[in-house]
């Protein structure tokens, strides 16, 4: 992988009371997966890992997002369905990589977390956000859907709400993902209540915590050993497809997408044939909320 960021960390790893705590900081791009981040957050759990003083990893951000999902405006490869097929393979490893840890993974969350950021939430074996915190899974508005991501979220969230998130898009609070188990809980200070998480962590053997741990995530391993090289291949297939060129424009052009209900027509040349690039802003130079996919 080569990153664009290589002026600086996106990811800083500190250690403090047996704990290291990853923290997600590349404000610029709310968070956003590039090939720097995954590259400094593998090597940040396998530093955990490899460390005997550390006894689990707090997973962390700066700002208000905790991740907006894929950075598609990091240009990693002119065919646009190559450089979503990397990208889904990235996704793979990193989701990977936190539940093979042998150690116990939480997340500190207190902002907004969206598509492929949610599979990373959910890959964490205890989640805590703040009640500010606002989620949602947007992919089917750009005519995608969260495949890989799907590996980790579908054994959380309960069916009902998987079937109403996933399909909807729409917002949710912390209180409703705490309900739906997305989240282990929605706090006032999610800070204070990390802290006293990792106390009671620290009452748990090394050795315990690391086959307790196998146990939770031996369904979802299994599972992405069967599925996560198609779900991986049909992700990259539906970059560049005409539904994703269309939701995409649309989103950029600050439009209702065609397939929309009560949505005018598209303006002739304006998005039919043509695709808002990956690196693609919108007219005040922000990058799409609902663009950030898995």
């Amino acid at each position: 992988m080569t990153g664009t960021e290589t002026a600086g960390r996106v990811v800083r790893y500190t250690v403090e009371d047996g704990f290291a705590t990853l923290t997600l900081d590349s404000p610029h791009n709310r968070n956003a997966i590039s090939s720097a981040l995954v590259t400094q957050l593998l090597d940040g759990f396998e530093r955990a890992a490899t460390d005997p003083d550390v006894r689990g990893v707090v997973l962390t951000h700066t700002g208000n997002t905790f991740c907006a999902g894929a950075d598609l405006k990091e240009a990693v490869d002119a065919d646009p369905a190559a450089a979503a097929d990397i990208r889904t393979q990235w996704m793979v490893r990193l989701l990977r990589s936190i539940l093979e840890l042998p150690k116990p993974v939480v997340a500190r969350v207190d902002g907004n977390v969206r598509a492929g950021g949610m599979g990373l939430l959910a890959a964490c074996d205890i989640a805590i956000a703040g009640r500010g915190s606002s989620f949602a899974l947007t992919e089917a508005r750009l005519g995608l859907a969260p495949f890989v991501i799907s590996l980790t979220l579908l054994p959380r969230i309960a069916p009902r709400a998987a079937g109403r998130y996933f399909l909807t898009g729409e917002k949710f609070d912390a209180g409703t993902a705490a309900e739906i188990g997305l989240i282990t809980q929605a706090a006032d200070d999610p800070a204070a209540a990390v802290a006293a998480l990792l106390a009671e962590l620290r009452l748990g053997s090394p050795q315990g915590l690391a086959e307790s741990k196998r146990l939770t995530t031996a369904p979802v391993l299994a599972e992405f050993a069967r599925s996560a090289d198609e779900l991986a291949q049909r992700s990259g297939r539906f970059f560049g497809t005409p539904e994703v060129i269309e939701g995409m424009t649309a989103f950029l052009q600050r439009r209702p997408p065609r397939w929309a209900a009560g949505a005018p027509p598209a303006e002739p040349g304006t998005a039919a044939g043509t695709v808002a690039p990956p690196g693609s802003t919108d007219s005040a130079g922000r990058v799409p909320d609902p663009g950030s996919a898995e």
